[in-house]
């Protein structure tokens, strides 16, 4: 982290030096906002449209928590009109970005407090916020943050304010559609347990009335086998049929604990790298599918 920090203020002071105005549109060119993490990139894209270039910092298949940045993505964000990203995702982000052009999603809707089991002595990262940083899982909230997002880029490049604020419209219309189909599909189901691979559905379960289980609270730590055991305790009790996985995450543990429990394993996307083959969309009604199947849902 020290290291992103000298690198960040080196270039900082390379771009004054250079008499270089961060945040500012070049002639004739269109605005560029940053996005951090894809679910963000996809938001940023739909509100944006053609009247601004839109850049994602993680690139697909990278695990986004410990993304490390390089002087090419530092500079990004010196350069960018507008970043957005959420605060407690991304450290590296979080100190390398430029408060005063800066959208953080969090501060557009009611938060959850961070879901979690610390043990004594675990080692690995911790979300360095007091909030569950995963908002995007629920699409009402999103919605909520579409419309946010247009206003700040109406006000960051007001000759194209009203494509944005119409944009963000549709947008925000969308993902409460979206919201729409994920209650219906959850409204009646046998049991409203999931087990996932880390604690990141925390609005899921929040806005659909389930119950997550998370074997580690963060992709990067391996659980202690105490914590195994107390899920497969859970599991049981709650008789759970589905111990869920993600793709960036190693599905090792899962399966072995979908085992000594008796269950089968999926897949369920917490969306923190764009989906091979699809969109936010497309990946929350594949999610839907998953836990429709898995909870029995009728």
């Amino acid at each position: 982290m020290l290291a992103v920090s000298l690198l960040t203020g080196a270039l900082l002071l390379s771009a004054g030096a250079c008499g270089a105005g961060g945040g500012e549109t070049p002639a004739g060119g269109k605005p560029e906002v940053v996005a951090s993490i894809y679910p963000l990139q996809w938001l940023s894209e739909q509100v944006a449209g053609p009247d601004a270039k839109v850049v994602g910092l993680t690139a697909p298949g990278v695990e986004p928590h410990d993304l490390e940045l390089g002087a090419h993505q530092v500079a990004e964000l010196e350069d960018a009109t507008l970043t957005v990203y959420v605060r407690g995702v991304q450290p590296a982000v979080d100190e390398a970005v430029a408060e005063d052009r800066a959208f953080d999603a969090a501060t557009a809707v009611k938060t959850i407090p961070a879901g979690g089991h610390a043990e004594e002595g675990e080692e690995g990262h911790e979300h360095e916020v007091s909030y569950d940083p995963h908002l995007w899982l629920d699409p009402s909230r999103l919605a909520t943050v579409a419309t946010a997002l247009g206003d700040r880029l109406a006000t960051a490049d007001p000759a194209h304010a009203q494509g944005y604020r119409e944009r963000a419209a549709r947008t925000a219309a969308e993902l409460r559609a979206l919201d729409q189909e994920l209650t219906k599909g959850l409204e009646n189901c046998a049991s409203r347990t999931m087990v996932t691979a880390h604690e990141a559905f925390g609005y899921l379960a929040d806005r659909y009335r389930l119950k997550q289980i998370g074997i580690t609270l963060d992709p990067e730590t391996e659980p202690s086998p105490a914590r195994v055991d107390e899920v497969a305790r859970l599991a049981r009790a709650e008789k759970v049929n589905t111990i869920f996985t993600e793709s960036l995450v190693s599905p090792k543990v899962a399966e072995v604990l979908a085992k000594e429990v008796g269950a089968r394993t999926g897949v369920l996307d917490p969306l923190e790298t764009r989906p091979e083959g699809g969109d936010y969309l497309s990946a929350m009604r594949a999610n839907l599918t998953a836990l429709r199947s898995a909870l029995g849902c009728a």
